[in-house]
């Protein structure tokens, strides 16, 4: 799982007009033509195999660039156009990050106020972490967990309520010290998000819509999908499987709302966007947030080790998270950037302050790569980087990637080709069994196979194939997953099975499948 009106009359964007895109004039030409942006969405999109992106540009207070390419489903005629709806991912993070500066700046908060004190249900493992875990401690991916840990409470869909989740995080174990490394997370921008309500009496989508998207205009961009009041122009996400492209439906992720739902086009993004990079202030000239707040979420509170690429690329010599931002320095400048990503769509948001510029990326396809590049080659141009082609680049990265990850999926495939039974006569395996966090997991046989199904959603239920041993690999009926693992059933002294665990078998693997944080108990042992 591992972000506002248009401006004024003199903007470009017309609504008759948005399916073309538009380049208004400025006071001297832009350093990248309309025509090179087109030549690079074309190759990133057919390189990569995306069917619709949309991309945008804000400069000195304006949109002046905003077009849509490709389609917003494949197979089907509509096209996609600066207006189509996104899901915008973790670009959520900041709305959120934003509606807690509006409270800060109203006195009924403060960032290092202590979670407790407003949800006493909040528990970590360690009860020092909960006395003195703090609101900014949520939005700063700090807290000692691992990289995404808990994420199967809500992915894919699950039935788990908020409160079921924050119940579930006393029994997450940590993998570093509270506050002394990043590990990105979804869970504790959820448990910000419940913030809102526990001060205000308002949910966080009501309270984000009420207090941000409505101010600046930003419908019909809503706080999730569920909201969406006309689906007429709604990108579909897609996903590669087994080298050919398909269109899936969207995952509901609600649960996790602050950490991820809302839904926006680029004449909506372009409007927040266009507040970042104005303190705070409006296009209609209203102080959204202060601008003492801006700053503070813009103020690194989490160092990160700085990206290879990043660095080789950009000359990159820190990197550090904000509050729902990610900072890093860009051939001199400051850069104030996110991604998002849900299943099948991903979104890039990037801003150079100094520059009073902004760029943003969407696509319905979950290649991070292909938005990366456009959004780069774009970025390139404005900060004066050395001319080079990021669509081969991209290539390169990703064929790297895909070998690496094709020689470990191949591995394991050759051992379960040529393994033989598993240690214990299928029976032995099935039967219930429980984690503390994600609950019930049932293994049953269905004459000589045995299925494994993880309880509370409908996507985690496969045939297990015998690798070795006790050890099976759990292929998803869902194929858009992408995340078949590793399982491994342990024994006790009298050699009944007592347990079960779990690792992704690819390393291609998303985060969010943090099958490595589960360890099963049988439930069902006759005693």
């Amino acid at each position: 799982m591992r972000p506002m009106i248009q401006r004024q009359s003199i903007i470009f964007v017309l609504a008759s007009l948005a399916s073309f895109g538009c380049w208004a004039a400025l006071p001297s030409a832009p350093p990248i033509s309309p025509a090179t942006i087109d030549a690079t969405v074309a190759r990133a999109m057919k390189a990569f195999q995306v069917p619709g992106m949309a991309v945008g540009i804000i400069k000195d207070g304006k949109l002046f660039y905003a077009k849509g390419y490709g389609v917003r489903e494949l197979g089907k005629p509509n096209k996609v156009d600066a207006d189509t709806l996104f899901q915008i991912g973790s670009n959520t993070k900041a709305f959120t990050a934003a509606a807690l500066a509006l409270l800060v700046d109203e006195g009924k908060i403060h960032w290092d106020d202590k979670v407790i004190d407003y949800l006493p249900q909040f528990r970590m493992q360690d009860p020092y972490v909960t006395r003195e875990f703090t609101i900014r401690d949520l939005l700063t991916h700090r807290s000692g967990l691992g990289t995404g840990a808990g994420d199967l409470m809500f992915f894919p869909a699950t039935d788990f309520s908020r409160d079921e989740i924050i119940r579930g995080l006393r029994y997450l174990k940590p993998v570093s010290g509270f506050r002394s490394k990043y590990d990105y997370d979804n869970l504790l921008y959820m448990v910000a998000g419940q913030i809102i309500p526990a001060v205000t009496g308002k949910s966080w989508e009501d309270f984000v819509t009420e207090h941000i998207l409505d101010p600046l205009q930003m419908r019909p961009c809503a706080a999730s999908y569920g909201r969406i009041a006309d689906r007429g122009d709604v990108a579909t996400p897609h996903v590669v499987i087994s080298g050919e492209l398909k269109a899936i439906p969207v995952v509901n992720m609600d649960v996790i709302g602050p950490a991820g739902t809302i839904n926006c086009s680029i004449n909506g993004m372009a409007k927040w966007i266009e507040t970042q990079l104005a303190a705070g202030k409006t296009p209609t000239g209203q102080q959204l947030f202060s601008a003492e707040r801006a700053e503070e979420m813009w103020t690194v509170n989490t160092i990160v080790p700085v990206n290879p690429l990043l660095s080789s690329m950009y000359h990159t010599h820190f990197s550090g998270y904000a509050l729902g931002w990610e900072i890093q320095d860009l051939l001199g400048y400051q850069r104030v950037a996110h991604t998002g990503g849900v299943l099948g769509s991903v979104t890039w948001v990037s801003m150079i302050p100094e520059l009073k510029l902004g760029v943003l990326v969407f696509t319905n396809q979950e290649s991070g790569i292909a938005m990366n590049v456009v959004g780069n080659q774009i970025l390139d141009a404005y900060v004066g980087a050395p001319r080079r082609d990021w669509v081969e680049i991209g290539l390169a990265y990703g064929a790297k990637r895909d070998t690496a990850a094709k020689t470990t999926e191949d591995a394991a495939a050759k051992i379960a080709s040529s393994a033989g039974p598993p240690t214990l006569p299928l029976d032995a395996y099935a039967g219930t069994y429980r984690d503390p966090w994600r609950g019930e997991a049932t293994v049953r046989r269905e004459n000589d196979k045995l299925i494994l199904k993880i309880s509370r959603t409908q996507s985690l239920e496969g045939p297990l194939t015998p690798y070795s041993g006790n050890i099976f690999i759990a292929h998803w009926n869902d194929r858009a997953l992408n995340a078949d693992a590793y399982v491994r059933f342990g024994q006790g002294y009298d050699t009944k099975v007592t347990e079960m665990t779990m690792q992704s078998v690819s390393p291609a693997t998303d985060f969010s499948f943090d099958f490595q944080d589960l360890r099963f108990t049988k439930t069902d042992n006759p005693q």
